[in-house]
């Protein structure tokens, strides 16, 4: 009896460890209220328990696909400037190393040559939504790097490459922000504000096409209307190349979608 695909995600991660603090002064208190209610709400989307989760943060490059896969994890903090009681969080989930090196023969067989890396921490990308998805951290966790040349096409090749982990419990998850301008994200600004709009509608209309159809949007979203304004660098939006790669035939749908401080993020799941 062939096992139900588990589907891959697309998630927003917010900014730092912003779900365990204050906002900033002068900012709504209420300003990661709703994507933190999502973050917490996707067990009961997907109604599943996977047996682990492949996690693609946007805050890890490397030349090669590199899997992160040890025992146990250190947390990395690589946030900046935010207050004390966040460098202490904790988040205490067991690696699996079982399902790392499947990644690696998935990608092998796919001509992918890829390393293994023991000592890095799990970065906040990871560490900060799953408190909220998983927050019993009971669940391994396995990350895998982008790689550092950003080309979209290579990361949908990725993504292909690890699509039979949904048949097998692997729960695949790109973590990163559809609209990643930290320049622009907390000022009013209507140019950049009207952009966030024109590109997350582009990108929603993109993830809810057909599969050819998206990823070849996907491969060239660089020419979306505000793309390049939305994203002067890519690496916060190839997580969702490498899901969509692993998706399939798999039709997308938007799961989240919010105006914060007037830029459009938004989420999206497919399966």
């Amino acid at each position: 009896m062939t096992k139900p695909k588990l589907p891959t995600l697309f998630i927003p991660h917010g900014g730092g460890p912003c779900f365990f603090m204050e906002p900033m002064p002068g900012f709504p208190p209420t300003l990661w209220n709703g994507m933190a209610n999502f973050l917490r709400a996707i067990p009961s989307m997907i109604g599943t328990k996977p047996k682990a989760v492949l996690v693609i943060s946007a805050h890890w490059e490397c030349v090669e696909p590199t899997v992160l896969a040890p025992e146990k994890f250190e947390l990395l903090y690589d946030y900046y400037g935010f207050p004390a009681h966040t460098y202490q969080l904790t988040y205490p989930a067991s690696g699996a190393r079982n399902i790392a090196s499947r990644i690696q023969t998935l990608l092998e067989q796919t001509g992918l040559t890829s390393q293994q890396e023991h000592k890095r921490g799990l970065d906040h990308g990871v560490f900060i939504p799953f408190k909220l998805i998983y927050p019993d951290a009971d669940i391994p966790i396995v990350q895998l790097s982008l790689l550092n040349d950003l080309d979209p096409a290579r990361h949908i090749t990725l993504g292909r490459a690890l699509a039979p982990l949904r048949s097998e419990g692997v729960l695949i998850v790109g973590s990163g922000l559809s609209y990643h301008n930290l320049r622009d994200f907390f000022r009013p600004y209507a140019i950049a504000d009207e952009a966030s709009v024109q590109f997350d509608t582009w990108l929603g209309n993109a993830i809810t096409a057909t599969p050819a159809t998206r990823e070849n949007a996907l491969i060239h979203w660089q020419q979306a209307p505000g793309a390049k304004a939305c994203h002067p660098r890519s690496e916060h939006l190839l997580p969702l190349m490498v899901v969509a790669g692993a998706a399939g035939e798999s039709s997308g749908k938007i799961t989240y979608r919010e105006s914060l401080m007037g830029k459009m993020v938004s989420a999206y799941q497919f399966g």
